[in-house]
């Protein structure tokens, strides 16, 4: 563990928010996606601080150390953008460069583009920006079927019960489970199956991923209880709502400086083409500094790669600072 990071909280529209903290000068929020926390980002701390950022990581709304909202449309897009733009001012700062994983960077993209006047730059890594419109999930219903795990992650209480019954294994399952062979496919739960039967036990750990570290992960989501996931399975269950406040901003580009990275073996890839993903980041950032894929890495960019990822945004951040 890294003991320069130090660890705060904030409240921020309403919701307690934990945050993890390392260095100083221009500010650089890590924003994780699902199902992780702060410690995704343990690897970026370090040589971000070195490089004379301030580097702040977020438990974001109904995560690990945060607080959880019981409402679920209190999880909707724009809620977590409002956290992002609050989180920014409650750290005593003016703008930000916003850098988010999964889940992270829709959230990141989307405050890149409702708010260029507090967010200096951006980064996605594994999720592409995605044109605003109606139907995510009717789409996903289509290309996918009832058994993509978006789908069945819809029904309040299901997986959650299912998540919760043991954190540690489900972590440790999803986090080495979803891409068991490292092929790029769509997670799918077939007919009569549950969420955790498409995801066994691993028989080792990746050399990326430690037991100490699933502990870490596990504690923090342990804090909720029978809702340790219920926070971030949330965020899901407003797909449908997030596409309908959005719609008011279809066409909206991202008028920001703005880096892409993805691991060629990520299953996002499976769900939206490479060259989809050029055409979106062609004509939704125009400002793109790069477009990084890294080669045999999966889905937890920042995890599985670290030094490559380190490097990717320090290169970033050195283009912003000129």
């Amino acid at each position: 563990m890294n003991d320069a990071i130090k660890h705060g909280e904030v409240e921020v529209n309403g919701v307690r928010l934990h945050y993890a903290e390392q260095g100083e000068g221009p500010l650089v929020l890590l924003l994780h996606g699902f199902p992780e926390s702060w410690y995704s980002w343990r690897h970026q701390f370090a040589p971000l601080a070195e490089a004379g950022y301030r580097v702040v990581a977020p438990d974001q709304r109904g995560y690990a150390r945060s607080e959880q909202p019981e409402r679920i449309d209190a999880y909707t897009l724009l809620h977590l953008v409002g956290d992002v733009t609050a989180l920014i001012a409650a750290l005593g700062e003016e703008k930000a460069v916003v850098v988010g994983h999964d889940w992270g960077a829709p959230v990141a993209w989307a405050a890149a583009a409702l708010r260029p006047d507090l967010v200096r730059g951006v980064a996605g890594l594994s999720v592409p920006p995605l044109p605003a419109g109606p139907g995510a999930l009717s789409a996903a219903r289509e290309n996918f079927g009832e058994g993509f795990y978006q789908i069945y992650f819809q029904e309040p209480g299901r997986a959650d019960a299912e998540l919760a019954a043991d954190v540690k294994s489900s972590l440790r399952r999803i986090l080495c489970g979803i891409q068991p062979d490292g092929e790029p496919r769509p997670w799918i739960v077939p007919e009569g199956k549950k969420l955790l039967d498409t995801v066994p036990e691993p028989e080792s750990l990746p050399d990326w991923l430690t037991d100490e570290d699933l502990d870490v992960f596990a504690a923090d989501y342990a804090r909720h209880g029978e809702h340790a996931f219920t926070g971030g399975l949330n965020w899901y269950r407003n797909i449908d709502r997030n596409s309908e406040l959005m719609t008011a901003f279809v066409g909206q580009r991202i008028d920001v400086p703005a880096l892409y990275v993805v691991g060629e073996r990520d299953l996002v890839n499976a769900m939206i083409a490479p060259e989809a993903v050029q055409y979106l980041l062609t004509n939704l950032t125009p400002r793109l500094h790069r477009y990084v894929r890294l080669p045999e890495t999966g889905h937890w960019t920042q995890q599985e790669r670290p030094a490559e990822v380190t490097e990717a945004l320090l290169d970033f951040l050195a283009h912003l600072d000129k």
